[in-house]
C-alpha cells in the first residue's frame, strides 16, 4: 500500500470520529441551599446549581451557546485550555472578549485538543464564587490507561452571602476596620462535603479518579 495513501486513511479516520457537541446554557439566578446552612441566590445554568459536568472526547468541538439572562455582563472561560489559534474563544471577559451583555447570546467553539480534567466558569467579577462553574472533561480518544470505572470529584468553596453584598461591606467608606471574616463551606461534587455520599470502591477493580479544584477564594 502506498505510504501516502495509508497516512491519508489514518488522518481521515481521526476526522470522521470527531464530533460537534452542541450545548445550550441559559444563565439565570437560582435559589439554592447547597451548603445545607443558608438559603441564598446563585448564578445557575438551565435552572440548576450545581451546574452538571460537561463531557466531550478528544478531537471533538464543543459548541456552547450561552444566553445571558442575568442583569450584568458575563462570559464563560474554559480553564486550562490553550486555544491555539483561537484565543478569541477563551472567554476571559475584558481580556479576549467583551462580556456578553444582559439579554444577549454568544456561541463558543471549544476544540478539545487536550485530553484531561478542566472546568468551565464565568469570568466576570463574582461569577465563579456565586456558582457559575462546572467540570469540563475531555476524554482521551485512545486512553493510555486501562481501568474499569471513572470517578469524578470536584471541590468548591461556598460563601453564605453573594459576592456583591460582601464586597459592599468590605468597601463601605464609613466602616471602622475590616469586617468580620466570612468563612466558606467546602463543597464536594456540588454539596456540603459533610453530606456527600461515600464513594463505593469494589476490591479488584481499577479506577481512574479525576479531581478538580474549582475554588474561588474571593474573600
Amino acid at each position: 500500500m502506498n505510504i501516502l495513501y495509508f497516512i491519508s486513511l489514518v488522518l481521515l479516520g481521526h476526522v470522521c470520529v470527531a464530533e460537534y457537541v452542541k450545548l445550550t446554557w441559559n444563565i439565570t439566578y437560582v435559589d439554592t441551599f447547597r451548603d445545607g446552612i443558608v438559603h441564598r441566590r446563585a448564578k445557575g445554568v438551565n435552572g440548576q446549581v450545581p451546574v452538571p459536568p460537561v463531557y466531550i472526547n478528544q478531537g471533538d468541538t464543543l459548541l456552547l451557546t450561552v444566553h445571558n439572562n442575568l442583569d450584568m455582563p458575563t462570559s464563560i472561560h474554559s480553564h486550562g485550555l490553550r486555544h491555539d489559534g483561537a484565543t478569541f474563544m477563551d472567554g476571559a471577559a475584558m481580556v479576549t472578549q467583551c462580556g456578553i451583555p444582559p439579554g444577549e447570546s454568544f456561541t463558543y467553539e471549544i476544540y478539545g485538543a487536550q485530553a484531561g480534567s478542566y472546568w468551565l466558569h464565568g469570568h466576570r467579577k463574582d461569577d465563579v464564587a456565586d456558582g457559575l462553574r462546572a467540570p469540563f472533561i475531555i476524554r482521551d480518544r485512545y486512553s493510555p490507561y486501562e481501568y474499569d470505572e471513572e470517578v469524578l470529584i470536584y471541590l468548591e468553596d461556598w460563601y453564605p452571602t453573594e459576592v456583591p453584598a460582601k464586597m459592599a461591606e468590605i468597601l463601605a467608606p464609613g466602616s471602622i476596620g475590616p469586617p468580620a471574616p466570612t468563612f466558606a463551606t467546602g463543597l464536594v461534587n456540588g454539596f456540603n462535603g459533610n453530606d456527600s455520599r461515600p464513594i463505593q470502591f469494589v476490591a479488584g477493580k481499577r479506577y481512574r479518579i479525576r479531581v478538580i479544584s474549582m475554588s474561588s477564594t474571593m474573600y
